[in-house]
């Protein structure tokens, strides 16, 4: 099976790119499946889409972690981690990076041990952000690395994803699709599928013993030593969380543990709050499998105190 991500940003036809390239792959005879992933929906934010072909049915789902073929649009993208280029890259992946820099520059950049390619970045280009055609360029070279689809397919399937623009703007993409394919022609099929991993090798990890530390050493205590105990910052509640002790089930290794400030104290089995410190993120009160931790106004439980004083 061939597994291609395309990496780029917003506004840089990375989604397009890889139908294109999945419609390419499905005319010659291969079964397909392509697909955008990408989080803030603005141009210039990170977008990757990954492409899967093979000539048997694909069983494979979600995001491609170990490619065989990895494209960047935008080499800005390379030191970015939320982008994960790098995501499974090793010595038999093939990185395309469109580039002005040299190969020796990246391999000595990265310290990857993938195959690195560039494609040159047109010398008229002096706005990086633009661009123009980089989807169309990254499907040419693209397709002659993996060297199982022809010139006339990926016309063809330029034309077909394209079919709603004019004909000036698919022939431009064509050309430039074309011209990106011509330039790769010496890396020609140096793309090669990777070996599945069979479900019937699957060796279930083994499960590693933790030892259970005292509070005090594994979580934030408040009363530990350095801290700032002494300042209040349960002045900062509006709600206060209060345990109905007539119906508690003294689970108290829930409530204490889910406590992000560790403010509930346990004697004995029985939890109880620090009101000093507790700030009122009503964690506890959303843990409690009970429910016996309920929230009320912090005004209402100071009238409460008045009235019982």
């Amino acid at each position: 099976m061939y597994r291609i991500r395309f990496h780029g940003r917003g506004g840089q036809g990375i989604k397009t790119a890889g139908r294109i390239l999945g419609t390419a792959f499905f005319q010659e005879g291969y079964e397909v499946q392509d697909a955008p992933r990408y989080g803030a929906e603005r141009r210039g934010a990170p977008i990757f889409a990954y492409v899967r072909a093979d000539k048997k049915p694909i069983d494979e789902r979600g995001v491609i972690t170990h490619p065989d073929l990895v494209i960047v649009a935008d080499d800005s993208l390379v030191t970015v981690p939320a982008a994960g280029v790098l995501q499974g890259l090793d010595d038999h992946a093939v990185l395309l990076i469109n580039s002005h820099e040299t190969v020796e520059t990246w391999q000595q950049r990265l310290n990857t041990q993938a195959n690195v390619i560039i494609l040159p970045v047109s010398a008229s280009v002096r706005n990086r952000a633009e661009l123009p055609y980089i989807s169309a360029a990254c499907i040419g070279a693209a397709a002659r690395l993996l060297g199982v689809i022809s010139q006339a397919n990926l016309r063809k399937a330029i034309e077909e994803e394209l079919n709603d623009q004019s004909p000036e703007k698919i022939a431009a993409n064509c050309d430039h699709a074309i011209e990106a394919f011509e330039l790769m022609a010496d890396f020609e099929g140096c793309v090669k599928q990777r070996t599945g991993v069979s479900a019937r090798s699957y060796q279930p990890p083994e499960w590693i013993e933790l030892t259970c530390d005292d509070a005090s050493i594994a979580a934030p205590a408040i009363h530990a030593s350095l801290t700032s105990v002494e300042v209040k910052t349960g002045l900062w509640r509006t709600m206060r969380p209060v345990i109905e002790y007539d119906r508690c089930h003294h689970c108290w290794w829930i409530c204490s543990s889910s406590c992000p400030h560790n403010v509930i104290n346990v004697r004995g089995n029985t939890p109880e709050i620090d009101y000093d410190h507790c700030v009122g993120c009503m964690v506890c009160v959303a843990q409690c499998p009970s429910h016996v931790i309920k929230a009320i106004p912090e005004s209402e439980a100071k009238a409460a105190e008045k009235e019982s004083a």
